[in-house]
């Protein structure tokens, strides 16, 4: 009996691409017979015709499963949600932009044979603007300072993973996720393949700068307690030099009396300086205390209107 490949591909505003991405994918699979294969499509609450051109292609292809969900609740919950129905022996996470080629996934699957559990797609090079580039590289450098886990650099979320790996990724339920670092830390026998990523086919990005500083967050605040351990040395850094300021002025007092000139300027900019620091303390306790809050709140990470399989559309 063949094993089962499923394919996870999140979809938000994606109509320009979904025909591409399904037809390249029927190709290929009809190319590699050694398996047996689903695609499992997300619909993260789509504002264009991307659930109406995946109705249409699972209507004629019993292979396809549709997920819809009640709203968009981003990328990573939605790959969460297509993991959460994936039935394969082994499941591969890619974009629907087809950014992530399709046939990189099979260099994977040979990886997988070979007795990995899970294979990620590491970016040689790829077809984005300067400023992603950037951003990227300075996130994963900061990443790789800070986390607790090593997590490999320029990576994304394509990547394979054995059916053990995804049984493990199931028992977590927390809603700031950050797959690839739960995949780093679930462990297992993990490798790489070097790939060349694309361009977009069709459309704009679905990651503008605000959703990459928020992953980016979940990353650093998912994985690392160095923020917390930093308020307090930030603190001692405080407070040796107030105790400069405060040796200064009674030096200067004593010893040169005349230099004394009372200012507001220098009482101004102290007081600003430490309640700007307050302020950033504030901010870091209060990001670690949020996440904490929408853990307590125990709601689901996100909500299914409809499935469609075989056929057969279940709500």
């Amino acid at each position: 009996m063949k094993k089962l490949i499923s394919y996870v591909i999140p979809i938000f505003n994606e109509s320009g691409n979904i025909d591409a991405l399904y037809k390249t994918l029927s190709e290929l699979t009809r190319q590699h017979k050694d398996y047996d294969y689903e695609f499992i499509f997300v619909n993260d609450g789509s504002q264009d015709n991307s659930y109406g051109k995946l109705e249409a292609i699972q209507t004629n292809d019993p292979k396809v499963i549709v997920i819809n969900l009640s709203r968009n609740f981003g990328h990573q919950l939605a790959v969460t949600a297509g993991l959460d129905n994936a039935a394969g022996d082994a499941v591969i996470i890619m974009d629907g932009d087809l950014q992530d080629p399709p046939e990189v996934s099979f260099e994977l699957i040979q990886k997988w044979a070979a007795g990995y559990d899970v294979v990620y797609a590491q970016r040689k090079t790829r077809q984005d603007s300067f400023l992603k580039k950037l951003s990227a590289n300075l996130f994963y450098v900061v990443l790789e300072k800070l986390a607790d886990i090593k997590i490999p650099r320029n990576t994304g979320d394509f990547r394979l993973l054995d059916r053990k790996v995804v049984d493990s990724l199931n028992l977590f339920h927390e809603h700031n996720r950050f797959l690839r670092g739960l995949i780093s830390y679930v462990g297992f026998k993990q490798t790489g393949v070097l790939f060349d990523r694309a361009a977009r086919y069709s459309g704009q990005t679905n990651y503008p700068l605000r959703k990459m500083i928020n992953l980016a967050g979940n990353g650093i605040l998912g994985f690392s307690t160095f923020p917390l351990k930093i308020i307090s040395r930030l603190g001692y850094l405080v407070s040796g030099i107030s105790f400069l300021g405060i040796l200064y002025a009674l030096l200067v007092k004593i010893f040169d009396s005349q230099a004394a000139v009372p200012g507001w300027a220098f009482i101004v900019i102290a007081i600003l300086f430490v309640g700007g620091v307050q302020l950033i303390i504030l901010g870091v306790l209060g990001s670690y205390i949020g996440r904490i809050y929408a853990e307590t709140q125990a709601r689901p990470l996100y909500l299914i209107d409809s499935i469609l399989r075989n056929n057969n559309k279940s709500g």
